[in-house]
């Protein structure tokens, strides 16, 4: 592993550290969804966002130019996120580094999982990963980029429980 890709496992390593919050209820998923959406439709974007848990869909905004397959890669990011519980930029880093190709073994089944940047986990404070924000429609890294900022500016505006 060179260096940079170091740098960047690391540097999105850091950024799961400091995305924890202290609850997550659906005042917060409806507020941090509306906020991807605003944020997007202010840059013009063509994406499509989702917030779950496991098999229930908590958010979810297609916007104007969005496509049907945006919903084949919410659905592998999300559940890839679910099921490991990390970023899926955090995976694709490692993987790539690595050269690792977990649909050679069986172990996440291409198709159903997907290993590209734009799905994060929403850890809860004591609790855990209690759900998967997912961006999808522009390039991987910007699709998590956008998460990140709004998970941010979310986290500075949550009122205290």
């Amino acid at each position: 592993m060179t260096r940079g890709e170091q740098s960047r496992v690391e540097a999105l390593e850091a950024e799961e550290l400091e995305l924890v919050f202290a609850r997550f209820d659906l005042d917060d998923v409806w507020i941090l969804g509306s906020r991807i959406v605003e944020r997007a439709r202010a840059a013009g974007h063509k994406i499509t966002v989702d917030i779950r848990r496991q098999d229930v869909i908590l958010f979810r905004a297609a916007l104007p130019g969005s496509t049907p397959d945006q919903q084949h890669w919410v659905n592998g990011k999300s559940a890839t996120t679910l099921r490991l519980e990390r970023s899926t930029a955090i995976l694709e880093a490692e993987f790539g580094v690595t050269g690792f190709d977990p649909d050679s073994i069986g172990w996440l089944p291409h198709g159903e999982y997907v290993i590209s940047a734009g799905s994060v986990p929403v850890r809860v404070a004591g609790v855990g990963v209690v759900a998967a924000v997912t961006v999808s429609g522009l390039a991987s890294a910007a699709d998590h980029d956008l998460i990140i900022a709004s998970m941010r500016e979310h986290l500075v505006r949550q009122e205290p429980m």
